[in-house]
């Protein structure tokens, strides 16, 4: 599958842009016509530069305001199309994107239109230029892909054909089933961009809140299919209006497109292969010749043509190593330069020293049940603070998920090991911390043994992990977890805390064996932008919960170690027993232990939360009768405490 970025999705300069589109892997760009504006570089020098970095120029855009207008001011819209035609000509670029008319249509009758289409296509047909007509959800009267559809099928110009845009359908809620009906030789352009579900005017969401595939909330797997079915064999690019990706760096964004693209690419060649969705195949109206067939380029950075798929019909839709959701967490590890005080925290929580690494002596293991917490100690003359560095993830196939991740463009982590140590590999997540891939044998994992042997008396594991994400890669981080270790997004909420509302979405396994929430603290306070940055102030911390089968002695237990609480208010246990009406021996013990409280249909759930170190806290929970959420309601009450503590307020 072709891959294509357009350069608005993209910080930086237009030359910028195509260094980090190159650098990612994408075969081609879109060039935004603000984007060439601005530059100081000649088309002809734009050109060159793409060609000698490998990229194709797919698609020259936008062109706007063309169609449903007077003669008088159409013929003047057809000199600045041939003035367009010209500099495409410069460019080495043969597709021009034609929005449909937003803000000077005056005639609303599709015979015009067709007309004006059809004219537009001899001249193009002059220049050597293919024209793709996409439907803007806003459009004055064409706003619909299939309205766009009926326009290109009447004109019957080989010139004019149609732009299919995943944001401007799905935004639309169009029935999407009309897509069967386009040849795809008539599609001339694909576009993609996933957006969160949001209640707003079309074009503001449009323009701000679109994110790349696997980020938001749209099936995109079920839309690729359904235009790889009609034999579409072209560029499949991405077009995101977004401003945190305008703020962000560079390549990272590139190569975070590209990781949506190729794993998007594999969830329809999946669902192909099994016979399920809407392309059981990927063709549907015979040979895609002509427009949208290439595969390489010439010494223009035009494209020349040739085979999608062996047979040349369509996407050659390449398939990623198959991976099941993780089965568990294997460990936590985190990073200190106080090990005094985090170390005596875990004793307080119940957790039980194992031992020193046999080849490490800064690394050491404890561990409460299944609970694993490895604890690594750096100087404190770096100041780095205590911080979670990383997750070891119980898997099915280990080899796979790293082979997975590496054709995900994830970076691998280096790893010093001696000869008898358990071969381990991991990659970074967006936010810098480490994640690991453990094969699952339903035993203790081998490498527990570098750290000698030690009895496991609680019955725990670890429960959930809360990570805290800079707020110009949550998207990012959403797409990673999603993509490479198949885990689920959840709903997104806000939670309110002194500085603000919290976003935050769970990431989890089907059956619940791992939860991750993913959340980005309030716009405006402290916030983590490197892992180990020792943060301060209102910054959103990071913490690990570990399951306990009894929350009651856990907290005795911690108490009779001197473990120093998270403080809860009285005006909580007061609402707890109005909300709740629970018997007033629970609600003493509750408050007894500063333990907190929340039920649902299914069940309780019962926590308490220990003080911050750097900025890491553990929190202790009790599941009982299939309750599954994470006591969500309660997470003002942490955030006022930890505020409190963090101002001495």
């Amino acid at each position: 599958m072709r891959t294509s970025i357009a350069t608005v999705c993209l910080s930086g300069t237009l030359e910028e842009k195509l260094h980090a589109a190159a650098r990612a892997g994408f075969d081609g760009v879109e060039i935004f016509e603000q984007d060439l504006l601005v530059s100081p570089d000649s088309p002809e020098t734009i050109a060159a530069l793409a060609h000698r970095l490998g990229l194709s120029l797919d698609l020259y855009q936008p062109f706007r305001d063309f169609e449903g207008v007077a003669e008088d001011e159409f013929e003047k819209n057809l000199v600045r199309a041939q003035k367009k035609f010209d500099l495409m000509a410069r460019l080495g670029m043969d597709t021009m994107l034609l929005c449909s008319n937003v803000g000077t249509a005056t005639i609303a009758d599709d015979g015009i239109v067709v007309e004006q289409l059809r004219r537009l296509g001899d001249l193009a047909e002059r220049c050597g230029i293919d024209i793709a007509y996409e439907a803007l959800a806003w459009g004055r009267f064409v706003s619909e892909y299939d309205h766009a559809w009926d326009l290109v099928r009447a004109a019957d110009h080989p010139r004019i054909g149609t732009c299919l845009d995943s944001f401007h359908i799905l935004s639309r809620d169009t029935d999407l089933s009309r897509i069967s009906e386009i040849p795809g030789e008539k599609i001339f352009f694909l576009q993609l961009a996933d957006a969160p579900a949001l209640s707003m005017d079309v074009l503001s969401w449009s323009r701000h809140h679109r994110v790349f595939p696997g980020e938001g909330a749209w099936d995109l797997t079920d839309f690729l299919a359904r235009v790889a079915a009609t034999g579409y064999a072209g560029p499949v690019s991405l077009e995101v209006f977004n401003d945190s990706f305008r703020q962000a760096d560079t390549q990272r964004t590139a190569i975070d497109g590209l990781r949506s693209l190729r794993w998007l690419e594999a969830s329809v060649a999946a669902e192909a292969s099994t016979g399920h969705g809407a392309a059981k195949a990927s063709t549907g109206h015979g040979a895609a010749t002509g427009h949208g067939a290439a595969t390489g380029h010439d010494t223009n950075g035009r494209s020349t043509g040739g085979p999608g798929t062996p047979d040349g019909t369509g996407l050659d839709l390449q398939p990623l190593p198959r991976v099941a959701a993780p089965s568990g967490i294997n460990y936590v590890e985190l990073s200190t330069d106080d090990l005094g005080t985090l170390t005596r925290q875990l004793h307080q929580l119940g957790l039980r020293f194992i031992g020193f690494h046999r080849s490490k002596p800064q690394v050491q293991l404890w561990r409460r049940g299944s609970a694993r917490i490895i604890i690594t100690e750096v100087d404190p003359e770096t100041a780095r603070g205590t911080f979670l560095r990383g997750i070891g993830f119980e898997v099915s196939d280990a080899s796979a998920s790293m082979d997975r991740a590496s054709l995900l463009h994830a970076v691998e982590v280096p790893r010093e090991q001696t000869h008898n140590d358990e071969v381990l590999r991991g990659v970074f997540a967006p936010d810098g911390s480490e994640v690991f891939f453990h094969q699952a044998t339903g035993d203790d994992p081998i490498w527990v043994a570098e750290f000698g042997t030690g009895g496991v008396e609680q019955s725990s594991r670890i429960d959930h992990i809360n990570l805290a994400q800079p707020a110009h890669h949550y998207d990012e981080a959403v797409l990673f977890y999603t993509s490479l270790l198949a885990l689920e997004a959840q709903p997104s909420q806000d939670v309110p805390s002194p500085s603000g509302l919290v976003r935050s979405q769970v990431m989890s396994s089907a059956d619940g064996a791992v939860r991750i929430p993913l959340n980005v603290s309030p716009a405006g306070s402290a916030e983590v932008t490197e892992r180990g940055a020792n943060p301060t102030g209102d910054t959103y911390p990071e913490h690990v919960a570990i399951a306990c089968e009894d929350i009651f002695a856990a907290a005795a237990t911690a108490l009779g170690r001197g473990l120093e609480f998270l403080e809860v208010p009285e005006n909580y246990y007061e609402d707890l027993e109005a909300r709740f009406a629970l018997d007033p021996q629970l609600l003493d013990a509750l408050r007894e232990h500063n333990i907190l409280y929340d039920r649902d249909e299914t069940g309780e759930f019962l926590h308490f939360y220990t003080a911050t170190i750097g900025s890491v806290f553990f929190e202790m929970v009790e599941r009982r009768t299939g309750y599954r959420g994470y006591g969500a309601p309660n997470a003002p009450v942490r955030l006022a405490a930890q505020h409190r503590r963090n101002t001495g307020s």
